[in-house]
């Protein structure tokens, strides 16, 4: 079985985040594959900058999901592809989706509706970890 890492981004700002919609209407996360010699950090936010335009920085690590992906002629190659995701913070809501990779438009959206609209269920739980740390944080504020 052959094995994919992947790096991606919850890019947060005030309790929005920043979605990807896809030309077939799904929303996703911007993510990617890591290129030979770069760390998991720097995929991340290379990968947030070119599919969305957004210069984020990282404020930490919100761990990492794992899942099957089938290929081939009659879907019998197996790849282990595991994503991990970064909380980070953007100056500004200035965004604008990789038309190349098939996105159709980049917006920042409020976190509970992002629950909603999220296309696969383990990127739903990352955005609860960001919801969870934006709602502990808000408590601190007050």
């Amino acid at each position: 079985m052959k094995k994919e890492v992947s790096a991606g981004g919850i890019v947060l700002v005030g309790n929005a985040i920043l979605m990807l919609k896809k030309y077939n209407g799904d929303w996703v996360l911007p993510k990617g594959r890591t290129k030979t010699g770069e760390t998991l950090e720097q995929t991340a936010l290379r990968e947030v900058g070119e599919e969305t335009g957004v210069r984020g920085s990282i404020l930490f690590y919100l761990g990492n999901i794992q899942y099957l992906l089938h290929s081939g002629r009659v879907r019998k190659e197996k790849t282990r592809k595991t994503v991990h995701w970064y909380l980070m913070q953007a100056k500004d809501m200035k965004c604008v989706p990789l038309k190349q990779e098939g996105f159709v438009e980049a917006k920042y959206i409020p976190l509970e509706r992002a629950l909603e609209i999220a296309r696969y269920d383990d990127e739903r739980k990352i955005i609860r970890k960001a919801a969870d740390y934006y709602n502990e944080n808000q408590k601190v504020e007050e």
